[in-house]
C-alpha cells in the first residue's frame, strides 16, 4: 500500500527568535527595575536631606543662632528668608551634600512661620533603558514650622 507523501515542515529557528525576544524583554525589565530602585533610593536620601535642611533653616533662620543649644527666645520668632537661605546652604555644605550629589541645587521658600526646602539632583542610573531620559533628575522637599508655644 502506497501512502501519499506528506510534506514535513521545517520548524527550526522559530523557537530561537522567541527565546531571543523574551531574553531582550527580560533584560530591559531588569534594567528598568534596577534604575527605578536607584532613583527611589536617591529620592529617599534627598528627602531626608531636605528635612534636615528645613529644620536647620528654621532653627537658624528664625533666630540667627542655634535654638537647640541656646533655647527659644521669649520674643516671637521671625523667620527671615535671607537667614534661612544661608542656614540651608551652610547645612548642605557641612553634611557633604555637594560631594555626595554633584549638581545638587536647592530652593528655599519662607511663608510667615514655615520654611520649605526643595532639593534636585541628577541621578546616576546604573543601567540604561532605551527611551529613558539621558540625564534624569530626582527631587525632594522638606518643610519645618517655627511657632513656639
Amino acid at each position: 500500500m502506497n501512502r501519499p507523501r506528506t510534506r514535513t515542515r521545517d520548524e527550526r529557528g522559530s523557537s530561537a527568535v522567541l527565546i531571543i525576544g523574551f531574553a531582550a524583554f527580560l533584560a530591559m525589565t531588569i534594567a528598568m527595575v534596577v534604575d527605578a530602585s536607584a532613583a527611589y533610593l536617591q529620592r529617599q536620601s534627598l528627602d531626608t536631606l531636605a528635612d534636615g535642611a528645613a529644620l536647620h533653616g528654621a532653627d537658624l533662620g528664625a533666630t540667627g543662632r542655634d535654638v537647640y543649644q541656646g533655647g527659644v527666645p521669649d520674643e516671637r520668632l521671625e523667620l527671615t528668608e535671607a537667614q534661612a537661605r544661608i542656614a540651608v546652604r551652610d547645612y548642605l555644605r557641612d553634611v557633604g551634600a555637594y560631594r555626595k550629589y554633584p549638581g545638587l541645587s536647592y530652593d528655599v521658600r519662607v511663608d510667615d512661620t514655615r520654611i520649605t526646602v526643595e532639593l534636585r539632583a541628577p541621578v546616576d542610573l546604573p543601567l540604561t533603558v532605551p527611551g529613558s531620559p539621558e540625564h534624569p533628575v530626582v527631587g525632594a522637599s522638606g518643610s519645618a514650622v517655627v511657632a513656639p508655644e
